[in-house]
């Protein structure tokens, strides 16, 4: 079958979401853009720097809710500091940062501890405790709240059975993969349900199969969660597969993947890219406008990013 062009048309079919505050067209054949009554995330004119040396730039962007914004940019760009700003570690010397529709750039730790419990955050290498089982790993926030055992392994099994992963549950650390360790990270960041993930590099130094294992469990919670993420990264296969697939539930509740791969008509619309150079957004659009940019650093960005990830195979294989 002929690759797809994907060109913009006058809109004839779409899939609606019903969400909170409204509904989000996921995707249109023909294209379409998201639309919802409010952000997840707003960055507003966002300035940020470390001893007087300037790490962001009058940034400014948005996150809905099923959506999510893949954030790209070389090393010492500030990708990891806005993941840090997002969760109100530290807080912008200028500018404002809401999280659902809440200002909490002037947030008391108290109020942002109730912010938080909103979002999850997967950190590159899984940060797993090797002395606990992957049950309590899981489980460890609900372990700490002191909620009853049933309720526990209720909830950790569910979060298990999304990843794929529900029969390691007695599995130790020791015993997994970097991949799978990833994987039980991610089901830890979802315990609770929580309307924000943010994924800080999540596939780095994983092989080709495990970081396709972990992009299509953010892609998955990106549409059938409807959750708003950020996802960090640096490699063009992540952005590649993020961009092309939808998940959807057939009429059994089944999970299924579309790919625009397979329809000329397919246009993913909840997935953007933002590139940051120089501590500012240079980029923020789609992964075909990123492809056609003239911009001359983001081609060689996407070109060197194309090298990295087929050096990583080659090692791998």
């Amino acid at each position: 079958m002929p690759r797809a062009s994907f060109e913009i048309r006058p809109p004839h079919r779409s899939l609606t979401y019903p969400m909170a505050g409204g509904s989000a067209i996921l995707w249109r054949s023909g294209g379409a853009v998201l639309s919802q009554n409010h952000y997840a995330i707003e960055f507003r004119h966002v300035w940020h720097s470390y001893d007087e040396e300037p790490v962001l730039e009058d940034i400014s962007f948005t996150v809905r809710y099923g959506e999510m914004k893949v954030v790209l940019g070389g090393s010492g760009s500030g990708k990891s500091t806005m993941l840090r700003l997002v969760l109100g570690l530290i807080k912008p010397d200028r500018g404002e940062i809401l999280i659902d529709g809440e200002d909490i750039t002037g947030m008391s730790e108290e109020r942002l501890f109730a912010v938080r419990r909103k979002m999850g955050i997967v950190f590159q290498l899984g940060a797993l405790f090797d002395s606990l089982s992957i049950r309590d790993n899981v489980g460890f926030r609900l372990i700490e709240e002191g909620w009853p055992e049933e309720k526990i392994d209720e909830e950790v099994r569910r979060q298990l059975a999304f990843t794929e992963f529900e029969e390691d549950i007695d599995a130790m650390p020791s015993e997994l993969s970097g991949g799978m360790r990833r994987v039980v990270a991610i089901a830890r960041a979802m315990v609770g349900d929580p309307r924000i993930l943010l994924f800080d590099e999540p596939t780095a130094g994983l092989d080709p199969p495990s970081a396709r294992n972990l992009c299509e469990l953010a892609a998955k919670y990106r549409d059938i969660r409807e959750g708003a993420s950020i996802f960090v990264t640096h490699r063009m296969d992540d952005v590649r597969f993020l961009s092309s697939v939808l998940y959807l539930r057939d009429k059994d509740g089944r999970i299924i993947a579309r790919h625009r791969e397979e329809s000329d008509d397919f246009a993913l619309v909840n997935t953007r890219f933002i590139i940051l150079r120089d501590h500012r957004i240079i980029f923020n659009g789609t992964v075909e406008q990123m492809q056609q940019s003239p911009d001359p650093y983001i081609q060689e960005f996407i070109g060197q990013a194309e090298v990295e990830t087929e050096e990583l195979i080659v090692e791998v294989g």
